[in-house]
C-alpha cells in the first residue's frame, strides 16, 4: 500500500522527526550519506541526539538508495539551507525536490521543513515538482510547509513538546498535513493561513533572537569600554517585569547565524533595505574578532587553552561556529592554542576545519584559559580544575560567566 512517509535529510531536524513519526506511521528515512545511513542502521547517532532504542523501531527504515523509496505517498524534506557569501544557497533543497519530483504520484503530499525565505516553497520548489512529475499542485498533488523548531542539545525540548506550525497550498492539503502531525505533536498545531505566513514565521523567530543578542553584544562592548560589569547591569535590569532576558555571546550555527540573511535577501529583492537585520548580523559576526582583540591587548599571552569549539553548549554541531573562527584567527597570529571539547567529533573537526582536539590539557601551563562554549562536561571541571590549568601569571576569559568563583579578566 502507498501509505508510507519518507523523510529526506536525516540531520538534526530530519532524524528526530522520522523517529517521532515512526511511533505512529511506517517511515523511510533517506539521506545521501553512506556513513550516516550505516550508523543509523546500526543504532548509532553520531550527533548523540537519539537513542539506540529509538533508532531500532521496526516502523523506521533507513536508506541512501533511491530505489528503496517505495510505497510512499507523503514526503517531508528536511535538508540544510545554508548561506554562500551571505546569500541563500538552495542547492540541497533543489536536489531533494528533484528526488521527490521524479517519484511523485497523483494525490501525494510534499511538505518542506527547511528554513527558507518567504515564497521559496511555492515559487522555487513547486515548479520543480510540477516539471519533473507532470502533475499540477492542488489538482494532482498537495504542497505544505511546516517549519522545524528543533533545539539541538536540549533533549527536554523534544519535537512532540513544541507547538507545530503547519500550512498547506489548499484546504485539502492542510487537512492531509494535519493528519500527519496531529498524532505526534502533544503541544498542538498552529494552522497558518498560507505557506508564506508559515515560512515568514520561522525566519522571523530566528531573526528576532539574532537581533536581541546583537543588542546585548553592543551593550557589552559599550559597558566593557566604560569598565562597567555587563553581568551586574543585566542582573539589575532583569528586576523590571518586561525586560527580555538575553545575554551577550558568540552567535553561530545553522539557524540564528544564517536565517537573517535569507530574510535580508528577500527584502532586497523587493526593494527594501534591511538595515536593522544586517546591522545585527554584522554585530554578531564581529564578536569573535572582538574577543581576539581583547586577547591581543594582553602582554605575555602565548599559550592558550580554548575550551569548547561547537556552536553552542551541549551540541556536537560545529557548523558556522564562532569558536572555530576565533581559534583559526589565534593560530594565524602565532598563538599556541590547545583546543579542548569533550563532545565534539575529533575526526570531523580535523577533516572539515583542520583543527586538532586535545584529549587532555596541561596543568600549570597556559597563559590564558578561554572558556568559550561551556558544555556541562566543561563546567564539571569546576573552578579548581580551570585554575589548575594556569601558569603562575595566567588569566581567565570566562565569556559566558559560568564560573562565578573564578576571577575572569574578560567576559562578554
Amino acid at each position: 500500500m502507498n501509505n508510507k512517509i519518507c523523510v529526506i535529510g536525516l540531520g538534526y531536524v530530519g532524524l528526530p522527526l522520522a523517529i517521532a513519526l515512526s511511533k505512529k506511521f511506517k517511515v523511510i528515512g533517506y539521506d545521501k550519506s553512506n556513513k550516516r545511513i550505516r550508523n543509523l542502521s546500526q543504532g548509532k547517532d553520531e550527533n548523540d541526539e537519539s537513542s539506540r532504542k529509538e533508532l531500532r523501531n521496526k516502523n523506521l527504515f533507513f536508506t541512501n538508495n533511491l530505489k528503496q523509496i517505495k510505497n510512499v505517498n507523503r514526503y517531508i524534506i528536511c535538508v540544510p539551507t545554508p548561506i554562500k557569501n551571505k546569500k541563500p544557497d538552495l542547492t540541497f533543497l533543489k536536489e531533494a525536490t528533484k528526488i521527490v519530483g521524479k517519484k511523485l504520484k497523483p494525490l501525494d503530499t510534499v511538505i518542506y521543513e527547511s528554513t527558507v525565505y518567504p515564497g521559496t516553497t511555492e515559487d522555487v520548489c513547486s515548479p520543480i515538482l510540477e516539471k519533473l512529475s507532470n502533475l499540477k499542485k492542488n489538482k494532482n498533488f498537495y504542497l505544505g510547509y511546516s517549519p522545524e523548531r528543533i533545539n539541538p542539545g536540549l533533549n527536554s525540548q523534544k519535537i512532540e513538546n513544541i507547538t507545530k506550525i503547519i500550512s498547506g497550498s489548499s484546504k485539502t492539503a492542510l487537512k492531509k498535513i494535519r493528519t500527519i502531525y496531529k498524532p505526534i505533536i502533544k503541544a498542538g498545531l498552529y494552522e497558518a493561513k498560507t505557506i508564506k505566513v508559515a515560512e515568514s514565521a520561522k525566519i522571523i523567530e530566528n531573526t528576532q533572537r539574532d537581533l536581541n543578542i546583537a543588542l546585548m553584544n553592543e551593550f557589552s562592548k559599550i559597558l566593557n569600554k566604560l569598565k562597567i560589569d555587563t553581568n551586574e547591569v543585566l542582573s539589575a535590569a532583569r528586576t523590571k517585569w518586561n525586560f527580555n532576558n538575553y545575554t551577550p555571546g558568540l552567535v553561530g550555527g545553522h539557524c540564528i547565524g544564517v536565517d537573517p540573511y535569507y530574510l535580508a535577501f528577500k527584502a532586497k529583492k523587493i526593494g527594501i533595505n534591511p538595515k536593522v537585520i544586517l546591522s545585527g548580523r554584522d554585530m554578531n559576526d564581529s564578536m569573535y574578532g572582538y574577543v581576539f582583540q581583547q586577547i591581543k591587548k594582553l602582554k605575555n599571552i602565548k599559550k592558550i587553552a580554548h575550551l569548547g569549539v561547537t556552536f553552542k553548549e551541549d551540541c556536537k554541531d560545529f557548523r558556522n561556529s564562532m569558536s572555530v573562527k576565533l581559534i583559526k584567527k589565534l593560530k594565524e597570529n602565532n598563538f599556541k592554542v590547545d583546543v579542548f571539547d569533550p563532545i565534539a567529533n575529533f575526526k570531523e573537526l580535523k577533516k572539515i576545519e583542520n583543527i586538532n582536539l586535545s584529549k587532555k590539557l596541561k596543568n600549570k601551563y597556559y597563559d590564558l584559559v578561554l572558556i568559550a562554549v561551556p558544555h556541562k562536561k566543561i563546567i564539571k571541571l569546576g573552578g579548581k580544575g580551570i585554575n589548575n590549568l594556569l601558569n603562575k601569571n595566567g588569566v581567565i576569559f570566562d565569556l559566558k560567566r559560568k564560573f562565578p568563583s573564578l576571577v575572569s579578566t574578560f567576559s562578554l
